[in-house]
């Protein structure tokens, strides 16, 4: 089964398209977690009955959208049964459907719902990826298996030119400060908004937002209305000169 492509529309990769889809093959190749090669595969097998006629990707997921984003967001890792099952970041599970409702309000999606990697789905001006490749138990990597994926993240990160990262949930916040060398770390908080002060990524921004996990969306911890104020201030962001 062949790797995931990050491009998103017809045209003809340019370079910064090739060097993501050359990161696309190594993280779907990947196999150096034997828990998490273990886990993602028993899933794929055995599947949950609701999907049970569908082929599980089973792999790594790469990152997906525009190779030439000014926005990246960053979650945890792929989810056992969305990502892990479609090939596509946040595809196939509630919390893709509130994060891509809310990248089609803002203006980077052409489509409010990602169901499969067949979709049609477009991103304009943004990227969806995530520091743990592969579907960990529990949604709960190690900081072994964080560290092991970290040359995909900074691959991928070095290959587009963001002015906006939108980090869901603490684990996002912590992996990019570290790439962005933001010492000392604000805290972490829903709406927290911190300028990157030095690096090749100076200026840019790094908004912080609750992941749109199920167990914050089910309790109100996160709404649709915090969620759209995040990428309303993204799209900005991502728009200036």
């Amino acid at each position: 089964m062949p790797a995931r492509k990050t491009p998103t529309s017809g045209d003809a990769p340019d370079n910064a398209a090739r060097l993501l889809n050359a990161v696309a093959d190594d993280v779907a190749g990947c196999r150096t977690c034997p828990r998490l090669v273990e886990w993602r595969e028993q899933v794929a097998r055995e599947k949950r009955a609701a999907y049970r006629e569908d082929t599980y990707w089973g792999r790594g997921v790469p990152a997906f959208g525009d190779p030439h984003a000014k926005l990246v967001v960053v979650g945890l890792a792929p989810a056992a049964h969305g990502a892990n099952r479609t090939g596509r970041m946040f595809t196939g599970d509630r919390s893709g459907d509130w994060l891509y409702r809310a990248l089609f309000r803002a203006g980077f999606a052409n489509q409010p719902e990602s169901i499969d990697a067949d979709d049609g789905m477009v991103l304009t001006n943004a990227l969806i990826t995530s520091p743990v490749k592969c579907a960990p138990p529990a949604n709960k990597p190690t900081t072994t298996e964080r560290d092991a994926c970290r040359p995909f993240l900074d691959r991928e990160l070095e290959i587009v030119e963001p002015k906006v990262f939108v980090a869901l949930g603490g684990f996002a916040y912590q992996a990019l400060s570290s790439y962005l060398g933001i010492k000392p770390r604000p805290k972490f908080g829903h709406g927290v908004e911190v300028v990157v002060d030095g690096g090749p990524n100076a200026g840019a921004m790094v908004l912080c937002s609750f992941h749109v996990s199920q167990q914050n969306t089910f309790t109100g911890r996160l709404t649709e209305e915090m969620l759209d104020a995040v990428f309303s201030r993204a799209a900005v962001l991502a728009s200036t000169d």
